[in-house]
């Protein structure tokens, strides 16, 4: 398969078929490429917000439950592009409210038969906790495909290794995330690439990039888009098949064989996945000595 993991760049919209057209520019774009599989980063979907004007774009709670509001328009566009280009498509992420409660960070997954599902983040950055207040949402999933078994860690989400542990079954753990700094964006890639070596699966990492002075919440955004293995065999040594150039809005590619990822977790020079168990004893009986 063929994976496209976008380095993505909001845009103020002055029409909705202006969304359209970029979005049916980058997917027409990116599956001419040969891709199967197109991933947009965490909270690329705020732009909507511009669509109400610049007092509510600039303001956090007011453009939070503007683009919450579009969701269902998005959807549908989404489902009709992941049909008409016969591709997988993760959305870009987007606040969402359900009833009376605070937004969830959603991001929805779309196959060519026009199913579609989604995955919430589970646990929550400073900042969408205390200015933002986002919720915590739904469990974590594991997405059966034709192209695999696939699961989504938002983000923050990548840095804890039992979330990624959960998801251990995943053949490719997809990561869209949204950094203001270059620190946090290499806290989230040495995440994913973490998660890549112990699950020995492929992790692809999406990003948001650009500075958007007329937006309260993604104001300024540092990345590049990503795909990584265990470095270890049938993968690069550096367990990068694929990164983009930082800042620079576009698609990142990389080719996966799928046998790859079972060739490695049985033959590999290491087995994390496998002797993942052999730490738990030894982590629950740490001695304490004096020195």
């Amino acid at each position: 398969m063929k994976v496209a993991t976008a380095a993505y760049n909001l845009d103020w919209l002055d029409s909705w078929a202006q969304y359209e057209d970029k979005l049916a520019a980058w997917v027409s774009g990116a599956v001419a490429e040969g891709a199967d599989l197109l991933v947009f980063p965490e909270y690329g979907a705020m732009e909507l917000s511009t669509l109400d004007g610049p007092e509510i774009a600039g303001d956090l709670e007011r453009s939070i439950r503007a683009v919450s509001d579009r969701m269902e328009e998005v959807q549908a566009v989404h489902s009709r592009l992941a049909t008409a280009y016969n591709t997988f498509i993760l959305g870009a992420s987007a606040p969402v409210i359900e009833g009376a409660g605070r937004p969830v960070n959603r991001a929805v997954f779309y196959a060519p038969d026009g199913r579609r599902d989604h995955q919430d983040k589970q646990i929550m950055t400073r900042f969408e906790r205390e200015p933002w207040d986002i919720a915590s949402g739904g469990p974590l999933k594991l997405f059966d495909t034709a192209l695999g078994k696939i699961g989504i860690l938002i983000c923050y989400d990548s840095e804890f290794p039992l979330l990624g542990r959960a998801l251990q079954d995943a053949d490719l753990i997809l990561v869209p995330s949204c950094t203001e700094a270059l620190s946090g964006y290499w806290r989230v890639r040495i995440g994913a690439m973490s998660r890549a070596l112990e699950n020995q699966c492929v992790t692809v990492m999406a990003s948001l990039v650009g500075h958007n002075l007329w937006s309260g919440a993604v104001n300024i955004t540092t990345g590049m888009g990503g795909i990584f293995g265990p470095p270890d065999i049938g993968f690069p040594e550096t367990g990068v098949l694929s990164q983009g150039t930082m800042n620079q809005p576009g698609w990142t590619y990389a080719e996966i064989e799928p046998a790859a990822i079972t060739n490695v977790r049985a033959n590999g020079r290491v087995l994390n996945r496998s002797h993942w168990a052999e730490q738990l004893p030894r982590a629950d009986s740490v001695t304490i000595c004096p020195f």
